[in-house]
């Protein structure tokens, strides 16, 4: 087992921003900042739901609570590249994410072809019943950005991440097939998420006030399972 952090439970604001507005924010605040132990890397999701989109049908409805099934890696990976297989649920604003990490073929065994977990731990029987309670999940969607992640000099729990040229594809989803053939969604924007214990430090609300860069809803998945059910809907609606 690793030693990589596995429950999490913050705050997340999420910000449609420029690349301009991203070099401007950084000249005012990026001297209180440092890149974490990622720092730039190409973070590769898959995302797993019922085969009627229960899940994410349900997070675009903006519910008190919603929760969402992934496997992540921070690159493309090989059979042994460590990944993350990660619950992560919001209720009334606040963050929780509980997460194991393994190899990445153990993960997908798993997840992808229905097999038994590698191991027996708490997190890994709360993502099993997860998995199975909504009738079984089921792989949907590969997703893919360009991140830059930061934390503060004093304060780690404060995380910012700076997320470009998100892209996805809805078939061939084994990540270790790389990243081509995806659509991208972004529109040239970059999504920044700005992620904390408490409140932010002052110096960030003022820079954020500053540049006039306010909070937006941004969901990847989200904005992917409506890319993919637009032909659906022109059909319906013609």
């Amino acid at each position: 087992m690793s030693t990589f952090k596995t429950i999490f439970s913050r705050y997340e604001k999420k910000y449609v921003i420029t690349p301009q507005q991203q070099a401007e924010l950084l000249s005012l605040v990026g001297d209180r900042l440092r890149e974490d132990e990622y720092g730039e890397s190409t973070v590769c999701n898959i995302y797993f739901d019922t085969p009627d989109y229960r899940l994410i049908r349900a997070s675009l409805e903006k519910p008190v609570f919603k929760e969402k099934l992934r496997l992540r890696v921070y690159s493309i990976p090989r059979a042994e590249t460590t990944a993350f297989v990660e619950i992560k649920r919001k209720y009334k604003g606040i963050v929780y994410k509980r997460r194991v990490s393994m190899r990445y073929d153990e993960a997908a065994d798993w997840l992808c072809n229905g097999n038994k977990p590698p191991f027996d731990a708490q997190i890994a029987r709360e993502i099993e019943y997860c998995r199975t309670c909504y009738g079984p999940l089921q792989p949907k969607v590969s997703l893919f950005y360009d991140r830059v992640a930061l934390v503060g000099k004093e304060d780690e729990a404060l995380r910012l991440t700076f997320d470009s040229n998100i892209r996805f594809r809805a078939r061939q989803l084994d990540l270790s097939l790389g990243d081509g053939g995806c659509r991208r969604i972004d529109d040239g924007n970059i999504v920044m998420e700005i992620k904390c214990d408490v409140a932010f430090p002052q110096w960030l609300s003022e820079a954020l006030s500053a540049l006039s860069i306010f909070p937006a809803t941004f969901s990847k998945y989200g904005i992917a399972y409506q890319t993919m059910m637009q032909p659906q809907l022109a059909a319906v609606t013609a």
